[in-house]
């Protein structure tokens, strides 16, 4: 009597299971893909779902308030100017991977212990001076001084 019920949900493909983000940066056909910010991302949502209210189109399922719900708490930046201008930043250092600049945007970490314990594969690629160099600045860029 079941048996002829369409799924419920697309198919998905097996992983590869050759990703990984440990001290040796392995993220498959993800490799060199733009990555966002979690701040981004909420940026970029919010802009989608005010265009969509003003076209009378917005359909707001439980995931993508629950998205919404937990960028709005865990983006670091609010401000657009500010999250520009921390991507702009990010964007020069070009000896790492869009993944670690994301993940440093996102996590603002103290110190260049904590990122390197949070980003492994930062190990090897910048020494803890310029790392924290790169820390502070986005610190500025989250406490503005006016």
């Amino acid at each position: 009597m079941a048996a002829n019920i369409a799924p419920t949900a697309r198919t998905r493909g097996k992983p590869s299971g050759d990703e990984e983000a440990t001290a040796n940066l392995k993220l498959g056909e993800f490799q060199n893909v733009p990555t966002l910010t979690l701040s981004e991302a909420r940026l970029l949502i919010n802009a989608v779902m005010d265009h969509r209210k003003t076209l009378r189109t917005v359909d707001e399922t439980e995931t993508l308030i629950k998205t919404q719900d937990y960028l709005d708490v865990f983006a670091r930046f609010k401000q657009k100017e500010n999250i520009e201008a921390v991507e702009r930043y990010l964007a020069t250092k070009t000896e790492l991977e869009l993944f670690e600049r994301s993940q440093l945007g996102s996590l603002c970490c103290e110190s260049a212990e904590e990122a390197k314990t949070l980003v492994p594969s930062l190990t090897n690629k910048i020494n803890d001076q310029d790392l924290q160099e790169l820390l502070d600045e986005i610190t500025k860029l989250r406490n503005p001084v006016y």
